[in-house]
């Protein structure tokens, strides 16, 4: 594993297993970081899902890249991010 994602996997692990909505709300402004997508949106699935104080920013970014991706990649999406929140 490299530097970076020994850094989130803390506070993967706070998000997922303690429900911690602070720490889903890093992971997110993260991902936003990075430029990441998927993983964004997955994440920002999670942390609405905590009530986590999402920002605009937040919801601009995912509106984004939701609006590049077709209508089953974001049910395939949603479907990881629902699986994770059973986990």
């Amino acid at each position: 594993m490299n530097a970076s994602r020994d850094a989130a996997a803390p506070l993967s692990a706070r998000a997922c297993k303690e429900h911690d909505a602070h720490a889903a709300l890093a992971l997110l402004d993260r991902s936003i970081v990075l430029k990441h997508r998927r993983i964004a949106l997955i994440r920002y699935l999670h942390a609405q899902y905590l009530d986590a104080p999402l920002e605009a920013r937040h919801h601009e970014y995912v509106k984004t890249i939701a609006a590049k991706l077709s209508v089953d990649a974001l049910m395939r999406i949603a479907a990881t991010a629902r699986a994770r929140f059973d986990a």
